[in-house]
């Protein structure tokens, strides 16, 4: 797995209407250090959304996973209410009107998501076990 950041600039070009939740991790500081460690790694977040529920957002893409039949595989790192909010568009695509839609790669999202998790771990020294 390879994560490759979309910056703030290119942000609008990678937004789809197919990111999904795929966990929600709470322990003691993990928000703190997880926007530390990227604050640090990529500087600015993907998107700018200050407020007390949410305050970044850090987006990538993934390379060498497969998604297909969609085009691309796209991951956020965000907080919410507290939480370490891991998102992705793994298992969907947009059909023709653009709307999300399952794909054969769906009932494998929490495999994905344990990937993700061990790889974020590794990479980013992010820890996401409870």
């Amino acid at each position: 797995m390879q994560l490759e950041f979309v910056p703030v600039e290119k942000f609008y070009f990678a937004l789809t209407l197919a990111v999904r939740t795929l966990e929600d991790l709470e322990h003691p500081g993990l928000i703190d250090r997880v926007r530390s460690q990227l604050s640090a790694k990529y500087g600015q977040p993907s998107t700018v959304a200050p407020g007390k529920q949410n305050t970044f957002n850090y987006v990538f893409f993934v390379n060498n996973i497969d998604n297909s039949p969609a085009n691309h595989l796209i991951v956020s790192l965000s907080d919410w209410q507290n939480k370490l909010r891991l998102s992705s568009d793994y298992g969907w695509m947009l059909d023709p009107q653009r709307k999300p839609v399952r794909t054969d790669k769906f009932h494998y999202r929490s495999q994905f998501s344990q990937q993700l998790q061990s790889h974020l771990q590794e990479y980013l020294q992010i820890p996401c076990s409870n």
